[in-house]
């Protein structure tokens, strides 16, 4: 069995000239500053719509265009390295992702914001896999189970630190600063990156077979993932199929996104490889990947929502809670890269997808509104564990079989699908909350009418009439008090749905991992060419 080996002579001897851990370093940095921006400024958006004189409504869009520029970037990485060059590529990704940032600090009103954070997502939609394939290929692989644990931290780790952060920030400066804080960061990655990273043989070869750009690919793309991004980000806040405008963007997403694939399938030189998908560990890594991203983000959307809304925290301090768990992970994920060396990938993505599983299947039995902040805090803990175990074993497995002229489009194919995956699970979370909500709320109503609620009804009031109110002004209040108390009970049922779903959809993936190509940890890689 081969995996990313050389595809010429000599190249499976190829090594960077630096040590490939300090190379790890540097393009982890560039990537940890691009994630930690999908979601630092989530907490601010109220904060930017009074500084900019813009409705909450219209603030949301500082979220909703970032994506969208990031998602269609993804995929094209790959074509975009051979027509660049993947060193040249990154620096360029790095450079305008830092000058954005900056022009975001400084917009003088929501247009300009728009325009710029369009122009930051795009760019840094190259940050993620270019990091992701020079680790690939400055490691042995071997080795590439711990670096690619380096860069686990950056994409796991990133989305729970961000909103802590940027709430931070925001109450203690100003919101531009959640921008500002981009420019040292990326000035430092820029100077790393120029210094260590090498372009590896093949890159040259793929720059000699391109001829020219695929515009009607390009244009599918745009349109197709455009339009489903936006869908998945306004779709509940615009209620899906009851709005003219959302039922539009799905019908434009479907058209789109399915003759994307159709065009690029009989393209030689395709603007995305969907051909990749016919390598069975690259189509189900992908898959893993978006359940991996909806369980990791819905999860995240999840536990700061309910303590916030339903138990009174602050910000602050349901970030802390999360926090926790991206602690656990730094400790967790250098183990698992380890453990990379000595076991199959395929048997430690099925104990993360079993892990994560148990974990959301217990947060569905123990969730409710006399939870203390340590079993919050605890309960967070469980979940992230076993991400760390699938983050690594996953990218591992997508290599597999993969000739290294096609890990540049494996790597922003994998990044997208994760990516999709975080706006499904968000979009998803938000959409099941309201609605199964209404439903345990018209089921507890039944439950209104027996003598054992009208007698708590009378017992409040006549609390309530001891403390000096008025005998129909305390039965009003006892009303208001206990119908208030069914909202928060069947809004913590919602919850414990969507964590029951979960946990079923991590029991599904846990069978699928026994389907995956088995590796040879302690082997050397054979050479292969594709």
């Amino acid at each position: 069995m081969s995996t990313a080996g050389s595809g010429a002579a000599g190249e499976d001897l190829w090594q960077p000239k630096v040590n490939p851990w300090i190379i790890a370093a540097a393009v982890s940095l560039a990537a940890f500053m691009e994630v930690l921006d999908t979601s630092i400024a989530n907490v601010a958006l109220p904060h930017i719509a009074g500084g900019l004189a813009a409705s909450n409504d219209e603030s949301t869009w500082v979220l909703t265009s970032y994506l969208v520029s990031n998602a269609i970037v993804l995929p094209l990485s790959g074509w975009l390295v051979a027509s660049l060059g993947r060193k040249r590529f990154f620096l360029i990704c790095i450079t305008f992702f830092t000058a954005s940032s900056f022009l975001c600090g400084i917009a003088p009103s929501l247009g300009f914001l728009l325009l710029f954070r369009v122009m930051q997502g795009a760019f840094g939609g190259g940050l993620q896999p270019m990091a992701q394939s020079i680790l690939g290929d400055s490691f042995t692989p071997q080795k590439r189970g711990l670096a690619f644990s380096l860069y686990g931290i950056t994409t796991i780790c990133a989305p729970a630190i961000g909103p802590t952060l940027g709430g931070w920030i925001t109450d203690n400066y100003s919101w531009r600063w959640i921008f500002y804080i981009n420019v040292p960061v990326g000035i430092l990655a820029f100077l790393l990156v120029y210094q260590l990273v090498e372009d590896p043989p093949y890159i040259a070869r793929l720059k000699a077979k391109l001829s020219g750009f695929d515009f009607i690919g390009f244009s599918l793309l745009t349109l197709g993932v455009g339009a489903l991004q936006i869908v998945l980000d306004k779709g509940q806040e615009d209620d899906w199929f009851g709005s003219h405008f959302i039922t539009t963007l799905v019908v434009i997403a479907v058209v789109g996104l399915v003759s994307l694939v159709v065009w690029e399938w009989f393209q030689k030189e395709p603007i995305v490889d969907v051909r990749l998908f016919t390598n069975f560990n690259v189509a189900t890594t992908n898959l893993m990947f978006l359940m991996l991203g909806a369980a990791l983000f819905s999860s995240t959307v999840l536990m700061p929502q309910l303590l916030q809304t339903l138990m009174g925290y602050t910000a602050q301090k349901a970030g802390m809670v999360l926090s926790a768990g991206a602690l656990v992970v730094l400790v967790v994920l250098p183990m698992v890269g380890k453990l990379t060396t000595r076991f199959q990938a395929r048997h430690i993505i099925a104990f993360g997808w079993i892990g994560l599983a148990a974990a959301m299947y217990i947060s569905s039995k123990q969730i409710d509104l006399l939870m203390s902040f340590r079993s919050a805090t605890l309960l967070r803990v469980w979940q992230y564990i076993p991400v760390a175990f699938l983050f690594v074993p996953l990218t591992l497995a997508g290599y597999v079989g993969l000739a290294p002229e096609k890990t540049n489009a494996a790597a922003g194919l994998m990044n997208f699908f994760r990516n999709m995956g975080q706006s499904v699970g968000t979009s998803a979370v938000t959409t099941l909350i309201a609605r199964r909500s209404q439903y345990h709320q018209s089921v507890l109503a039944e439950y209104t009418a027996s003598g054992r609620f009208h007698a708590s009804i009378t017992a409040m009031a006549m609390r309530l009439m001891r403390a000096g109110l008025s005998t129909h002004g305390a039965r009003q209040q006892a009303l208001g008090r206990l119908y208030a108390l069914v909202q928060a009970q069947a809004a913590v049922l919602s919850y414990v749905d969507i964590y029951w779903l979960l946990a079923m959809g991590s029991v599904i993936m846990f069978v699928a991992s026994f389907l995956l190509k088995r590796n040879e940890p302690r082997k050397s890689a054979k050479v292969s060419v594709h």
